[in-house]
Parts: structure tokens; C-alpha cells; sequence
């Protein structure tokens, strides 16, 4: 969870997100989306597809979903 928020914080320029905090409510967009999204293959490995994203739009669901990824 710690690499998902600090990928977060730096796409989304705020110094603290707490894990419940919605993507759409902090300023999110498709386009700071892609970049999240190009991170978490780059930075993590996981490849999450766009609609998987909008589906988890915290960063406690997004990590629960990577997590129960095989």
C-alpha cells in the first residue's frame, strides 16, 4: 500500500492521501489515471487494466485488488 500512495501523492502533487480518500474527489482524471496506471507497471509489476482502476478508486481497494492478483 505504501508504493501504491506514494505513486499517487506524486501524480496527484499532494503530500499525504489517506487510503480511503477517492481518486475522483482529490482531483484525479484520465489523464493523471494513464500516468498511475504506467507506474504501477514500471514501479510495481502490476498491470491494471483502466477499468479495474475505475472500479477501485482508493488506495486501499486498489491495493486489495493487486493483492488478490495471482
Amino acid at each position: 500500500m505504501d508504493e501504491v500512495r506514494a505513486i499517487w501523492c506524486r501524480e496527484l502533487e499532494c503530500s499525504d492521501i489517506t487510503p480511503e480518500q477517492d481518486f475522483f474527489a482529490l482531483g484525479g482524471h484520465s489523464v493523471i489515471m494513464a500516468r498511475i496506471q504506467r507506474a504501477y507497471i514500471d514501479e510495481m509489476g502490476y498491470e491494471i487494466p483502466m477499468d479495474e482502476m475505475y472500479r477501485y478508486p482508493t488506495i486501499a481497494s486498489i491495493s486489495a485488488y493487486m493483492e488478490s492478483l495471482p
